[in-house]
C-alpha cells in the first residue's frame, strides 16, 4: 500500500456498498492531519457544465460527480498551468483548480482540449482520522495516479483499469460481483 498523499488514487474495494463510492476511483488532491479532499474520477454527472453555469450557455461540456460534499461547488483537474493562473500542481503536469474566469475565457475562445481538463461537481471529503479508519478497514486500495487514469477517455473503465494497474491478484477483482452472496 502507498501512503496517503496528493496524487494517490483510492480504488474502492469491490465489495464496498456505500452508494457514494461503490466501484469508484478517487484522486487525492489534499491529505492533511485535519482531513482529506479528493475527486471521484469515474462517475459522470447527469448535467453538463453549461446547465449549471449560465455564462457557458451552449457549451455541452461533461461534468463528473466529485463526491457527496458541497454539491454547489465546481472543481477541475487540468493540464494547463501556463494558461490557468493559481492552479496547484498535484502530479507532474496535472493541476487542480485555478482562476475559473481563465477557464471560461478559454472555453469561449475554443482554446481547451477536453481530453486535458475535467470538471467535477462536489468533492469527497474526510475529517481527521476518518480516511485512515477506512484504510484500516481495507475499504480502499491505493496506487499512484497517472494522467492516463485521470483523463481516461471512458469513465466507465477507470475502476477496472486502476485495478489492472495494480496487477497480480488485483486484476481478478475486476470481475468480482458487487455482492458475493449473489454468486
Amino acid at each position: 500500500m502507498i501512503d496517503l498523499a496528493p496524487g494517490i488514487l483510492l480504488i474502492a474495494d469491490p465489495f464496498l456498498k456505500d452508494p457514494n463510492f461503490m466501484r469508484t476511483v478517487v484522486f487525492m488532491c489534499e491529505h492533511k492531519e485535519e482531513g482529506s479532499f479528493g475527486l471521484v474520477l469515474n462517475r459522470k454527472y447527469e448535467n453538463t457544465l453549461d446547465e449549471l453555469i449560465s455564462d457557458l450557455s451552449g457549451y455541452k461540456i461533461p461534468l463528473y460527480y466529485g463526491g457527496p460534499v458541497q454539491m454547489d461547488t465546481i472543481h477541475f483537474l487540468h493540464q494547463y498551468p501556463e494558461k490557468i493562473s493559481g492552479a496547484i500542481e498535484l502530479l507532474n503536469g496535472i493541476h487542480w483548480g485555478g482562476d475559473f474566469s481563465d477557464v471560461i475565457q478559454m472555453i469561449k475562445t475554443n482554446q481547451l482540449d477536453y481530453n486535458k481538463i475535467r470538471f467535477y461537481i462536489g468533492y469527497s471529503g474526510w475529517s481527521d482520522g476518518q480516511l485512515q479508519n477506512e484504510m484500516n478497514e481495507k475499504t480502499w486500495l491505493t496506487t499512484k495516479a497517472t494522467r492516463k487514469i485521470i483523463f481516461h477517455p471512458d469513465h466507465k473503465q477507470i475502476w477496472k483499469d486502476s485495478l489492472k494497474q495494480l496487477g497480480g491478484d488485483y486484476e481478478m477483482m475486476i470481475n468480482f460481483p458487487i455482492d458475493p452472496q449473489l454468486n
